[in-house]
């Protein structure tokens, strides 16, 4: 896999900066950045889910908001299924750049494309690098909104046969769905 270099700002890096890791997380190159330090759970995802081609990982706000609050996020609103289920769910905490950690994200990912990681953020994995982005921004954006409808008060949750139905639904939904 590519991925970038451990704690260098993005304004600062270029392609040269990033660091491929093989599939057993080793580093070949001897004139390579150190990568990332959660190499591992990117690596996991990519064991885990072999139908993927780009993970995602940040700490945008609001999605570490709830992270740390321990909250996943339910099915307040419809679009909760771009993560591929009736929620986004929440994985356990770990120490960062452990194998512990990367299990508990191989486990979340497992029937998600989208996961909060507890007291750390989030991850978004997709069929290529775009696609992943643009979920990591939805799941931020359904990350506010929650947040939001939490300082209102209980939200009002659609049911799991809701839900079903909207996943079904998004089967068929936008410009690159599998044509019937």
């Amino acid at each position: 896999m590519l991925i970038t270099p451990s704690g260098m700002a993005y304004e600062e890096m270029d392609l040269r900066d990033i660091v491929f890791v093989d599939g057993e997380g080793h580093v070949p190159a001897k004139r390579s950045r150190k990568p990332s330090s959660e190499w591992r759970f990117h690596l996991a995802a990519y064991h885990a889910r072999p139908d993927i081609g780009a993970v995602v990982h940040t700490h945008s706000l609001h999605a570490t908001v709830l992270a740390c609050a321990h909250r996943p996020i339910p099915a307040f609103h419809y679009m909760v299924a771009v993560a591929g289920g009736k929620d986004v769910p929440l994985v356990p905490y770990d120490t960062f750049g452990t194998d512990e950690l990367a299990q508990h994200v191989a486990e979340g990912l497992a029937e998600r494309n989208a996961c909060l990681m507890a007291n750390h953020g989030q991850i978004a994995v997709g069929a290529e690098l775009p696609s992943a982005l643009e979920l990591a921004h939805e799941v931020e954006i359904l990350s506010e909104q929650y947040a939001k409808v939490l300082a209102l008060g209980e939200p009002h949750l659609l049911s799991d046969e809701e839900m079903v139905r909207v996943l079904e639904r998004f089967k068929s939904y936008g410009q690159h769905a599998q044509k019937a």
